[in-house]
């Protein structure tokens, strides 16, 4: 008897929700017949993938090996019919792009209105969201591609991550900073005592800003925690704290001012990235060339965002 693929896709359904029923219920089947199928895969490994745990499903030793071969099968599959369906016109192709808020709203646009003027047919699908949060995103196979930030302590092995720009980051804020009157920039240090409106768990901006304080020798005070980039926003304009965000996000926000932090600053590397061990599609290719075509034509013409330059 061999490992049948419809089998792989019903034993991830229970691995993922932990329950027969509600993965019956995602695949589309009655749960006997889940069970009798997952039974004969279990038969055919050799070994139980499931045990009973005070009244919850958990998995076993075998069943933790087979989930990530089981995913990444199941990925190569759905990656070689989309592939392949997209070459012979049987349906329009895919792509899912990733961004952070950020760059959703500044360098996205103008890349996805060129792809989308080449191939009109294709389905566009965009997902915003922290870097770590599209990392994750892109690890489970819910992405294609995705615009992140680098972490300072590197790229997941998982990911194939290709720097493209940097980016700088500036100060949010109402009323002038007292700090800023003479020389217009502020120093890290110059926040110690400001109270400051703080992003969400899973935001790159939340680890750089709390980062650049303590290697200046301090812990930040948050006035506010857990905001997404437009509710940051509001609150920086509501006057409830400062905030340190990429310089492209205020520039249509005219009741925020913007300080620009003094040399070194705190800078950071946009990149694209995708899955390493999945061959993108034929959509997820054009996709990543148009994005570099515009990026090294806007590098051309310095009609980069505000705040962000070309890497050398």
């Amino acid at each position: 008897m061999k490992m049948q693929l419809h089998q792989l896709r019903y034993f991830v359904a229970v691995a993922e929700v932990r329950h027969f029923t509600q993965a019956a219920d995602i695949v589309g089947i009655t749960q006997p017949s889940l069970s009798k199928q997952v039974h004969a895969l279990e038969t055919t490994l050799g070994a139980p993938l499931f045990e009973r745990v005070r009244g919850n499903i958990a998995l076993t030793a075998a069943g933790e090996v087979l989930l990530p071969l089981a995913k990444r099968i199941l990925a190569d599959v759905d990656t070689a019919t989309r592939e392949v369906q997209e070459l012979v016109g049987l349906r329009r192709g895919r792509v899912r792009l990733g961004a952070t808020p950020s760059l959703a709203t500044s360098l996205a646009p103008p890349v996805l209105r060129r792809f989308r003027d080449a191939h009109p047919a294709v389905d566009l699908r965009v997902e915003e969201g922290g870097s770590q949060d599209l990392v994750r995103d892109l690890l489970r196979g819910d992405l294609d591609l995705a615009l992140i930030i680098m972490p300072a302590q590197g790229a997941d092995p998982g990911l194939r991550v290709d720097p493209i720009l940097r980016e700088s980051l500036v100060i949010a804020s109402v009323e002038p900073l007292p700090a800023a009157l003479v020389s217009g920039e502020l120093r890290i240090t110059d926040l110690r005592d400001q109270p400051l409106v703080m992003f969400r768990e899973g935001y790159d901006l939340r680890d750089a800003t709390i980062q650049a304080c303590r290697e200046a020798g301090f812990e930040p005070t948050f006035s506010v925690d857990g905001g997404e980039m437009d509710a940051v926003l509001s609150f920086v304009e509501a006057g409830l704290g400062i905030a340190l965000v990429p310089g492209i996000v205020v520039s249509r926000r005219p009741g925020i001012r913007v300080t620009r932090l003094a040399p070194p600053g705190v800078r950071r590397t946009i990149a694209v990235a995708r899955r390493r061990d999945i061959v993108p599609t034929h959509a997820g290719r054009e996709l990543r060339r148009i994005l570099l075509d515009y990026v090294h034509a806007a590098t051309s013409t310095s009609d980069l965002p505000p705040g962000v330059e070309p890497l050398p």
